[in-house]
């Protein structure tokens, strides 16, 4: 039996939730700066802002970074950068990262900014919260603030009973690591954490997004996956709630078009946004199709002709 490989560029979906729910984590993670802040005032996302900044320095899968322009309850505007490390590792050379953001946010645009860091490794004693140093006539103590999530396997509980979405994108997290090498314990969690998503009463749209979530960070192997599928059909019969079919397609498809657009870049190596939004409107059996078919790639010429060839069908 062959298993899918583990999806390494996580950022992705943790970007997305970070944007869906900027307010509801900043409360869940940093209940002490978020009390600083107005969130009935609009925020915003300072990403041109950010790659100014960013565009010398290191860039990878592991990193998920969001600056933000908020309002502080008082007056005046506050700048936040979230530092999400993913698949972090301890790392010396952390701290002084933070600092350096920190640095040239202030430097760039003359703004302080409340540097913050989610931790989503496996080290428990990974905990970094300062950079310094300390000559004669020259110190710095530069602190910052992170979460582990590791903390939370011992707060499950309170994360049941969270009605805080981040509550649930924790679970999903905590359960993808504790399951690397159980895809059928991983199967049994997923679906429990989707169930638990229509059990809560959230909104079609909340549902949608953590959804999306729990799906791209909780991969199964093929044969998994279709047991899962079978299992959330009876599911969806049993609430009828038509709209969970939309899940369907935006988790299943988006898992199996991901895998394939993976492999076809190391067959064939980089594909044009025009291929990529062909292969985005193939079906299922399209998809797996063409996931087998190009085992025997050489060139982006056969896959064009492949997409040529099987579009019409």
């Amino acid at each position: 039996m062959t298993k899918k490989p583990e999806r390494s560029d996580q950022d992705s979906p943790w970007k997305e939730i970070l944007e869906a729910y900027l307010p509801q984590a900043i409360e869940f993670f940093f209940p002490e700066t978020s009390a600083l802040i107005d969130w009935n005032k609009p925020y915003e996302f300072l990403d041109k802002e950010f790659q100014q900044i960013s565009r010398n320095a290191e860039q990878g899968r592991r990193y998920a970074d969001k600056l933000v322009k908020v309002f502080a309850k008082k007056g005046g505007e506050i700048w936040l950068f979230i530092h999400l490390e993913v698949q972090g590792t301890s790392e010396d050379i952390f701290p002084q990262r933070m600092f350096t953001y920190n640095f040239r946010i202030f430097d760039r645009f003359g703004k302080p900014a409340i540097s913050l860091a989610i931790l989503c490794d496996t080290d428990p004693q990974w905990r970094p919260t300062v950079y310094s140093y300390n000559y004669p006539h020259t110190k710095l103590n530069f602190e910052f603030g992170i979460v582990k999530l590791l903390d939370y396997q011992n707060r499950w509980e309170e994360l049941e009973r969270s009605n805080n979405p981040f509550a649930i994108v924790v679970m999903a997290h905590l359960k993808t690591q504790a399951t690397t090498k159980k895809p059928q314990e991983r199967k049994n969690w997923k679906f429990q954490l989707i169930r638990k998503l229509y059990e809560r009463g959230l909104q079609e749209k909340d549902i949608r997004n953590l959804y999306r979530f729990i799906d791209w960070v909780m991969l199964l192997p093929k044969p998994l996956e279709r047991e899962f599928w079978e299992e959330f059909k009876a599911f969806e019969q049993e609430i009828t709630m038509t709209y969970v079919t939309t899940g369907e397609r935006i988790g299943y498809e988006k898992g199996e078009q991901n895998l394939v657009l993976k492999q076809l870049k190391k067959r064939v190596g980089e594909i044009s946004e025009d291929i990529q939004q062909a292969i985005t409107e193939l079906s299922i059996d399209q998809l797996e199709s063409l996931g087998e078919a190009l085992l025997d790639f050489t060139a982006v010429d056969d896959l064009i002709n492949w997409l040529q060839q099987n579009q019409q069908q």
